[in-house]
């Protein structure tokens, strides 16, 4: 029997959700819809399996019903597809070690992640870090040398992050191609916007994603004034910054964060 679908009906459908991202992916969230859900009329591609993982988890979260929760879960896959046909543009295929397989008792581990990527972009209310958390589901897909539980650890210390303190690991990623200023932070800033700022940095290297990690000095001691230059990624920085393509965030942002920590760019 043939019924008619309601407009309500219409809505609440995964190619729906994708589309419903456009206040934070732009006309972008129409065309990742296009080739997640009609590919044969898509101007660009990606690999049926990341395809197939997309549209599974937005059929899943096509009936979220809080509008802004809504928008940025879409606008995280539509960004998800974007990257990854950047990706496959590039030469990087999706792994092919069962990420996207079905397991005994359990879902493929591409679908898990995706999940777990839509529901910390339904938190994230500074938009901004939608894009990034899109990439992050693209940039898994293709990185065979990273299991599940990795992914999933790399996106919960994303989520503790502020996005002035990935403007920071931005910044200090690509370090060898823009150098940071060799002026020294200040340890205890009057002004509240530095004093937050350089609260951050002191977080990052707490969290163990920076190095030089944070001292506590005795009383009366002296230690030397921490510089940007001196900073580096450790090993846990360089996962949050290689998931979440921080390489591709802008240099506003690290201009920016630079600039709450009373510095210029270099």
């Amino acid at each position: 029997m043939i019924t008619d679908v309601t407009a309500s009906e219409e809505t609440l459908t995964g190619r729906a959700l994708v589309e419903a991202g456009h206040p934070v992916a732009g006309s972008m969230s129409r065309a990742a819809a296009t080739v997640v859900f009609e590919p044969e009329s898509a101007r660009v591609q990606v690999d049926e399996q990341f395809a197939a993982c997309l549209r599974a988890v937005a059929d899943a979260s096509a009936s979220l019903t809080i509008p802004r929760e809504r928008v940025r879960a879409g606008a995280a896959l539509a960004f998800a597809v974007e990257y990854a046909a950047t990706l496959l543009r590039s030469g990087r295929r999706v792994r092919s070690d069962g990420w996207f397989a079905a397991r005994s008792g359990s879902r493929p581990v591409a679908e898990e992640v995706a999940e777990s990527v839509v529901a910390a972009a339904r938190r994230s209310t500074d938009e901004r870090r939608v894009r990034h958390l899109g990439y992050l589901l693209a940039e898994a897909a293709v990185s065979p040398d990273l299991d599940g539980d990795l992914v999933e650890r790399a996106l919960r210390l994303a989520g503790s992050l502020s996005w002035r303190q990935l403007a920071v690991l931005a910044g200090v990623g690509r370090r060898e191609r823009v150098p940071l200023p060799m002026a020294p932070l200040v340890d205890a800033p009057r002004a509240w916007t530095d004093w937050a700022a350089r609260e951050d940095v002191t977080d990052l290297q707490r969290l163990g994603l920076l190095d030089p990690p944070a001292l506590n000095p005795r009383p009366g001691s002296v230690l030397p004034r921490l510089r940007m230059a001196d900073l580096r990624l450790t090993r846990s920085g360089v996962l949050v910054h290689r998931l979440l393509v921080l390489d591709l965030l802008h240099d506003d942002a690290v201009t920016a964060a630079l600039a709450d920590l009373g510095l210029p760019r270099s």
